[in-house]
């Protein structure tokens, strides 16, 4: 069995997820998928069933009864991951903002840093897709949208005093180790602000996180999911962390 599983949330993704899975399968590394499936009424999960006939051993399917939040379809896909023994464990969106063929680097930088001479105390437990630590690399987003995400990385590590470019990426490759560390039952931000808090606390716990520069660009098919009361939730959430004690579990 591969040791590399990529966890895909979805909603209303059917223009996507059949293009985004057999993307992941044609790639040189053995990645297995868990797509997450919120009741998308649009037959996103039909599609992926469909799919595992021909998957049978890489593609996987857990189906939700509704819109349940971002954080919550992570929380649950790691559960499943760690207890089917994955030594990487991914987060990507379906919707090819995030290019599946970085998938490789970001598991380079969690094997040997990218670098074959690294050695393995080099190695990060756990590597981020930033769109900033390099400038600012967003292709198609509205010039709004763009000053939204990028102030809202400033003001995260303005208040968490830490040295994270792009704390709401949510291109995220983990170490077995940090998904297994973390009180997983505590985290408590279930929209984008869930982003934030996984690093924040994988930080906080005295694991390696490294930035990979990577160029997002904005869905072309599909509906974005953002929406005001997300931002509300990440903006009080991370007052609140600031002040929480975080411990392992």
């Amino acid at each position: 069995m591969s040791r590399s599983i990529v966890i895909i949330p979805t909603y209303n993704e059917k223009e996507n997820i059949e293009k985004m899975i057999r993307k992941v399968f044609s790639l040189y590394d053995d990645f297995s998928i868990l797509v997450v499936d919120d009741g998308s009424p649009d037959g996103t999960g039909s599609i992926v069933k469909g799919l595992q006939t021909e998957f049978p051993d890489r593609l996987f399917l857990m189906e939700r009864g509704g819109k349940l939040g971002l954080g919550t379809a992570y929380l649950q896909g790691f559960a499943w991951a760690l207890e089917r023994n994955f030594d990487f464990i991914f987060e990507m969106d379906a919707d090819f903002s995030h290019n599946p063929e970085d998938l490789a680097r970001l598991k380079a930088a969690c094997e040997n840093n990218g670098s074959a001479e690294a050695g393995k105390d080099a190695r990060a437990d756990l590597a981020v897709g930033s769109r900033y630590c390099n400038g600012i690399s967003v292709i198609n987003w509205p010039i709004g949208r763009v000053l939204i995400s990028y102030f809202a990385s400033v003001f995260v590590r303005k208040v968490l005093n830490v040295r994270v470019f792009d704390c709401t990426s949510g291109f995220v490759c983990y170490s077995r180790r940090v998904l297994e560390t973390l009180n997983l039952d505590k985290v408590r931000m279930k929209g984008y602000g869930f982003q934030i808090e996984m690093k924040y606390s994988a930080i906080k716990l005295g694991f390696r996180l490294k930035e990979v520069p990577i160029i997002f660009v904005d869905r072309k098919e599909g509906s974005s999911k953002m929406s005001g009361s997300i931002l509300g939730e990440a903006f009080w959430g991370v007052l609140a962390l600031r002040f929480r004690r975080i411990r392992a579990k």
